[in-house]
């Protein structure tokens, strides 16, 4: 029996996805299991050569259910979760292993997650408050980039040399306790895309599990901390939305939604990315200011 599945979400994958799952399919005590969730290409047939097993859903219905697909289709006491432009070796997947059987309490773990060129990715990241999310509006974390009420991310690179406990870590390359997916009923998923990998670490922490970095596993992803395309800028603004109404009171997910709202409007102004980044922020403040709160939803 394997000791870990690995799980990789594809949706029109086809520039990425072989390299990310040959590295892993021959290994003796890993599965790998392909979740496509109705790709538009063939990424599929990339790998119809590779001992993996696929899972072709005939809809898309975002990341976290085909994590959820994935991960319920094995068995193996340890689930990698990875991004389809993401890889990690042997030794890396092992390491992860190591951390999760050294301390039952823990309920994930994370590598350090570098650019291909070796630079590193800023994984690890503060559970989004109003402050931040006020401070980003506004563009105070560029005048204060290490301030911990600022930003979400952890941009301190002295961070990322030895093992922590952050509040919660990057999805693209994530290995939870099946035990623990189990108990706490896997992905929310409401969350079609972005948001779903906060929620997961923060059901994780309220569950009684811990979160562990661990800098001596690495794993290189191609789109790390990439800005989302401007179509994507409402979905991401969506998916925060159910965030603070899932975790947060009525009052703060009002504000929250204020803030957002507010920092889609800054970068209406003052964005640099074209007019297609000014229109997917235009969209994104649209979402805010229309979404009406939803109830606190318990999943």
């Amino acid at each position: 029996m394997a000791l870990v599945d690995v799980v990789v979400v594809s949706y029109n994958s086809t520039d990425h996805l072989r390299a990310c799952i040959a590295p892993l399919a021959g290994l003796e005590d890993a599965a790998v299991i392909v979740v496509d969730n109705a790709s538009a290409d063939d990424s599929l047939d990339t790998i119809a050569d590779l001992p993996v097993k696929t899972i072709r859903r005939l809809t898309n219905g975002g990341f976290a259910t085909g994590c959820n697909a994935g991960w319920r289709a094995g068995s193996a006491p340890f689930v990698l979760f990875l991004n389809p432009d993401a890889t990690i070796d042997e030794s890396s997947l092992h390491r992860l292993v190591a951390v999760l059987e050294e301390d039952e309490r823990i309920g994930a773990v994370a590598p350090r997650i570098e650019h291909p060129d070796g630079s590193l990715v800023h994984s690890l990241r503060r559970f989004p408050r109003l402050r931040s999310t006020f401070s980003r509006a506004l563009y105070l974390h560029r005048l204060w980039p290490r301030s911990t009420w600022t930003d979400e991310l952890v941009r301190d690179e002295s961070s990322y040399r030895v093992p922590s406990e952050p509040e919660w870590v990057s999805g693209a390359c994530l290995m939870a306790r099946r035990s623990a997916l189990e108990q706490i009923g896997g992905w929310d998923e409401g969350f079609f895309f972005y948001s779903e990998d906060i929620d997961l670490c923060r059901r994780l922490w309220a569950a009684g599990l811990r979160i562990r970095f661990e800098p001596a596993a690495i794993a290189l992803h191609a789109g790390g901390a990439s800005a989302p395309r401007s179509a994507m800028l409402p979905l991401l603004t969506e998916s925060r939305l159910r965030y603070a109404d899932k975790h947060g009171s009525r009052a703060s997910a009002t504000l929250a939604r204020v803030g957002l709202a507010l920092g889609s409007l800054t970068r209406v102004v003052l964005s640099r990315g074209g007019v297609a980044t000014r229109r997917g922020h235009a969209r994104a403040l649209a979402r805010a200011l229309s979404r009406a709160p939803a109830e606190r939803r318990s999943s």
